[in-house]
């Protein structure tokens, strides 16, 4: 799906990853994830992940990959059947130029389209810039996300 981001004259496509195509990705997750793990468990995972109720996109300006996002497909008790936005990252350079609005637009429009009710998210405790950008989007911060390596 092409959207014209007119802000930033850019043409912004959100193409979904085939599991072929999951080594293009990594350079960005690991971005995100500050390189803690390496390509091949990442690449391990991604492609369980696959097999799941997961769905991977590339964010494209015409031809170049600028970033990355994935959605997770569930139905809570709470929430009813819901959407997760998961290890979204927008190259640096393009950030803060409207790619974000319009991503989220494609979300919600295409988690809508699969029945969702709602949408939910984690973001990383630090990533204060993605907060602001969130509650902007109506999102509320309802719990604290938990882990616990076993």
């Amino acid at each position: 799906m092409t959207i014209f981001a007119e802000k930033s004259r850019m043409n912004l496509a959100f193409n979904k990853i085939l599991k072929g195509q999951i080594p293009q990705i990594l350079p960005l997750v690991q971005r995100l994830m500050e390189n803690q793990v390496s390509d091949e468990t990442l690449q391990q995972r991604f492609e369980e992940m696959f097999t799941q109720n997961y769905e991977c996109f590339g964010i494209y300006n015409d031809d170049e990959l600028i970033g990355i996002f994935g959605m997770w497909f569930m139905t809570r008790h709470y929430a009813g059947r819901s959407c997760e936005p998961d290890h979204i990252y927008i190259n640096e350079a393009y950030r803060n130029k409207g790619v974000g609005k319009k991503l989220f637009e494609f979300i919600y429009s295409y988690a809508r389209d699969k029945g969702c009710e709602t949408s939910e998210l984690n973001s990383y405790v630090h990533n204060f810039r993605s907060h602001k950008f969130y509650l902007n989007e109506d999102y509320v911060i309802k719990g604290y996300h938990f882990l616990k390596k076993l």
